[in-house]
Parts: structure tokens; C-alpha cells; sequence
């Protein structure tokens, strides 16, 4: 294969790099955030990549939640294709209620695994071990052509499982807690080591939203945040690097005046309508890391009896405060591109402001120092997608963020 054959992953063509590029995926990332840190003097790199490169904004996919969309990113199609339609789902053949953290539910090769059987020498970086094994899934380390780790279990990094060893040395910091601005620093830093010395042509970057989560835009914490992803970038730039960032999911305030979290609990709404413990409730936003966010989202799946009224009980939803949309399996499927084997009879999504739990006793908030932000439904769909190279595409084209790795190989100049 010559370098200028294209390369092609789940029925789409990728032109091979010119130029060692860098897809970043900056988690629960806003539109806001980017500007407020410019406003407060703490990005000008991100300002002159918007003045002089791009400034776009894409939709993610719904459920606005962090594993369907950085799974839709790495394949560069939606849900439907790939499987993944949460982080957490209920298996009606098992009877169990499993996280979708490893690739035995992937339905589609990655793009970096991809590029890396076309002879490409690829990397991957994330905050969180919970994707390392999805995103990095199909790569062969004993090539020396792939690197891929977590900054959380970076010293367990191994030249057999993940293509490096000595990763704290190699990156210069310590592992971060899991529940730190650090843990997404590290993603960073260690995007510029190896693009010093690794020199991969094809890399993705994906962070946490843990501050996302915590602090709003123009916070002081948000701000300093923002300028230390801005550094990174600049060192790249200055690299030579192709860079294209967005993210996985928007975010907003979900909490009530008093500070507590808006919720709606959908246990005792189905438990009246059908009987106690008839309905199963599923929250694709639960992860091993709830402390942020307790759980509580803005996308709700429900799983009802067999000859239950489905009708009348979507009725029922759509006239109960803080419901958005209320969809069946089928329309749901439909219009946000999702696997029905991976979906309950119902879908349910709340207001801007609203989340979903099942039942008070069920979601642990002791976690919540600060008001609850969260995501999930269609008010968090809009995201950034920025650039240092200009970006050209089709008149009308719907730009989706699992566009991202077409638009930095495809449509950057």
C-alpha cells in the first residue's frame, strides 16, 4: 500500500496523513468554555486556531453520553453500527445489567487499527481505563507500530499490553487521582511526548469530564483548566501537528435554586402505572466513576411486561414535568441511529435542567460537593469542533463529531 492510497473503515474513505495529526476529544466540553477561557486571557492558542483555523459546531450522538461517543469518533459512525449504546446497559438474555467497557460488544473496527494495518503508526491516550481496551481494540503492539494507554492505570502500562513501558517516567508526571484536572493533564502531556519522540502519524486524545461536571464556564477552576489544554495544544501545533478537537457530549446545571439535584425518579412513576417492580429502569450514564454525577443523567431506557399498555404509558410520560421527548424502542432507533437489541421498550429524555434516576434510595449523592451538571439528552448534543487548519465541507453538510477523524484527514488544508 502507498501512502497515498486511502484507507477504508466502516465504508468510509480516509485519505493517509501528510502531516502527523491529532484528533482531540476534550469530554463534556460545552461551547462556552473555550470562549470564556479566551475572554479571560487564559487560551490564545485556542483563539488563533479559531481566528485563523476553524471554528465549528458539530452534533454528538444522543445518548449524549461519553462511551457511545467516543465510540462513535474511533469508527466514524453511530451507535447502530458500532453497538455501543451507553456506558451501561441491561442484556435481556443474561438477565444482567453489564458495563459496555469491553470489545466483545463492539460491532465495528476502529480507525486507528485501521491506519495501523495500512502500515500507519498510530497512538491513543484517555483519562479513563474504562475506555482504553474499546478505543484501542485491533491493534497489534508486537509491531511497534501502536501505542495506547490510560493515564489512570498508566504505570501498569506494558510494551506487551499497550505498546509502552515506564509510561510515568516516559510522560514526567505521577498517575493522577481519578477524580483530578490531572487525570486529563496527563492525556495531554503524554500526547506531546509521543509526538516528540513516537512521531505517530494518526493519534487520538480523550480527556475526562470531571471538571465539566464540577465548574461552569468562566469559573476560575474552568478557566485554568482550559489554559492548560491550551498550552498542550500550542506545543503541538508547534510541532507540525494537524490538530482537531471536539467533544463527546455537552453539559449543563441540573440542580434546583437551593443547590440540590433537579430529578426526576422513574421507579415510582412506572411502580404506579404498572405495579411495584414490574418496570426496569436502565441509566446508560452509569460508570465506575459516579462521584461526579451520582448517576443521574438525562436519557432513561425502561424495560416493560410483555402486553403492557406502551402507549398509555408514553402518554403518561409526556405529560409528567421535566420529560423532553418519550419515544418507543423503534422511534428512538430511528432518529438517533441506535441498536434496538441494546435498548429498552421506551426511551425516555428530560429538559435541560432535569435528570433521570430510578429511585432515591438507588443513587449514592454524597459525592456532590458542588450543584450537579450532567448530560445525556438533546441539550447537550451541540459541541465545538476546532482546528488550526482551515476546514472545508460540502455546502449543507450536518456535521457530526464522529465526522472529526474525516474532517482532519479529509477536509483540513
Amino acid at each position: 500500500m502507498t501512502s497515498t492510497t486511502p484507507v477504508i473503515v466502516n465504508g468510509r474513505s480516509y485519505k493517509q496523513p501528510s502531516a502527523p495529526t491529532v484528533v482531540i476529544c476534550i469530554d463534556g466540553s460545552e461551547p462556552g468554555y473555550i470562549e470564556q477561557a479566551i475572554e479571560a486571557g487564559r487560551a490564545p492558542n485556542f483563539a488563533r486556531f479559531m481566528a485563523s483555523g476553524a471554528n465549528l459546531v458539530a452534533e454528538c450522538v444522543i445518548p449524549s453520553f461519553t462511551n457511545p461517543n467516543n465510540l462513535s469518533i474511533i469508527t466514524g459512525r453511530p451507535p447502530a453500527v458500532h453497538g455501543i449504546a451507553g456506558n451501561f446497559f441491561y442484556d435481556p438474555a443474561s438477565g444482567a445489567e453489564v458495563m459496555m467497557n469491553d470489545p466483545q460488544f463492539m460491532r465495528a473496527p476502529t480507525i486507528l487499527a485501521g491506519f495501523h494495518d495500512a502500515g500507519r503508526k498510530v497512538a491513543m491516550v484517555t483519562a479513563k481505563d474504562k475506555l482504553r481496551l474499546l478505543l484501542s481494540n485491533g491493534l497489534d503492539y508486537a509491531t511497534g507500530r501502536a501505542i495506547a494507554f490510560s493515564s489512570e492505570r498508566a504505570d501498569k502500562a506494558t510494551k506487551a499490553d499497550n505498546g509502552i513501558d515506564n509510561v510515568t517516567a516516559f510522560v514526567g508526571m505521577g498517575v493522577p487521582d481519578v477524580y483530578s484536572a490531572e487525570l486529563s493533564e496527563f492525556v495531554f502531556a503524554a500526547g506531546v511526548k509521543l509526538a516528540e519522540t513516537f512521531r505517530p502519524d494518526l493519534m487520538y486524545l480523550s480527556t475526562t469530564d470531571y471538571i465539566q461536571h464540577k465548574c461552569a464556564p468562566g469559573s476560575k477552576i474552568a478557566n485554568t483548566f482550559y489554559g492548560m489544554i491550551d498550552g498542550y495544544l500550542g506545543r503541538l501545533d508547534a510541532l507540525g501537528c494537524t490538530i482537531v478537537a471536539t467533544a463527546d457530549h455537552g453539559m449543563n446545571d441540573k440542580h434546583l435554586a437551593d443547590g440540590s439535584p433537579d430529578v426526576l425518579y422513574l421507579d415510582p412513576l412506572f411502580d404506579g402505572w404498572l405495579g411495584a417492580g414490574k418496570a426496569r429502569v436502565i441509566l446508560p450514564i452509569t460508570d465506575p466513576y459516579v462521584v461526579h454525577h451520582g448517576a443521574l443523567g438525562s436519557f432513561a431506557t425502561v424495560y416493560i411486561p410483555q402486553g403492557a399498555d406502551v402507549a398509555a404509558l408514553i402518554n403518561g410520560l409526556k405529560a409528567t414535568p421535566g420529560v423532553e421527548r418519550t419515544l418507543t424502542r423503534e422511534e428512538a432507533c430511528v432518529e438517533f441511529e441506535l441498536p434496538p437489541d441494546r435498548l429498552g421498550d421506551i426511551v425516555v429524555i428530560s429538559t435541560r435542567h432535569k435528570t433521570l434516576g430510578t429511585a432515591p434510595s438507588k443513587h449514592d449523592l454524597s459525592g456532590l460537593t458542588e450543584p450537579l451538571r450532567s448530560h445525556g439528552g438533546l441539550t447537550e448534543q451541540r459541541v465545538p469542533m476546532i482546528s488550526n487548519r482551515k476546514i472545508r465541507l460540502a455546502p449543507g453538510h450536518r456535521l457530526r463529531t464522529f465526522d472529526v477523524f474525516s474532517v482532519a484527514l479529509n477536509d483540513t488544508y
